[in-house]
């Protein structure tokens, strides 16, 4: 996740600079361009879950990086629609060392939970245990602009919904084993993930600084096939920030 964001904000840092010495006056606001580039911050939750899914909210993150393209619904309403494309970056940390593994009970596409000291010794240290799931999301959302003379400033709220498409989940382990060996695991597997997301959010703020929460209308993972029989579904928050 983290190269990913460095390897975007390299590419799309200099088109804002652009962008921005395209403005006669570049301190009044945001560059006037027909689109966001977004950059969503947050926290990912998962609703509906057993107890022995449960997560670490600090270590469960979210990150979404989106351009989205706005087309205005008549002149000065106030209203467009604004279509996008961008990456959905989902990590989630579980509690009490615990990690997913396949189910060897339920096929190759399924995971179950585990305990790291169970499988690598009594004894072991876990210094972190994350999953991430990233997504190629489209998101489609209706937004309304109170300052109808220029969109790029004032007060506005966005309503949508965004479809995803799982194209990589793994699991990332650090421990210290037994015998003293600081060891970094990264497990790629489809743990019975659904491989398609969908569902609502919304986006308020003021130009270029927004709030933003995504829940979640399907499950994370297919039916029997996710640990514990979970029907788990996600809810996302957090703060976003436009460069453009």
């Amino acid at each position: 996740m983290k190269r990913l964001i460095i390897i975007l904000l390299v590419f799309t840092f200099p088109i804002s600079i652009y962008a921005q010495e395209g403005k006669n006056n570049p301190l009044k606001g945001r560059p006037d361009i027909n689109g966001d580039l977004f950059l969503d911050f947050g926290f990912n939750i998962l609703n509906n879950r057993p107890e022995d899914l449960n997560t670490k909210f600090f270590a469960s993150k979210t990150a979404n990086i989106y351009f989205q393209r706005a087309i205005k619904l008549g002149e000065k309403s106030g209203y467009t629609f604004n279509p996008g494309i961008g990456f959905g970056l989902d990590k989630m940390a579980l509690k009490n060392d615990m990690t997913l593994v396949n189910d060897p009970d339920k096929g190759s596409n399924s995971s179950m939970i585990a305990d790291l000291e169970d499988i690598y010794g009594e004894g072991t240290v876990v210094h972190k245990n994350t999953m991430a799931l990233n997504y190629i999301d489209i998101p489609l959302e209706f937004r309304y602009h109170f300052n109808k003379s220029d969109y790029n400033e004032g007060f506005r709220i966005a309503l949508g919904g965004k479809v995803g498409f799982l194209y990589n989940a793994h699991t990332k382990n650090d421990i210290t084993t037994p015998d003293g060996v600081r060891q970094k695991i990264k497990t790629t597997q489809e743990y019975g993930l659904n491989k398609i997301r969908y569902g609502a959010y919304t986006r308020v703020g003021l130009s270029g600084f927004n709030l933003w929460a995504y829940y979640g209308l399907n499950k994370v993972f297919e039916k029997d096939l996710g640990p514990l029989a979970t029907e788990a579904s996600q809810f996302n928050f957090g703060l976003s920030i436009a460069l453009f």
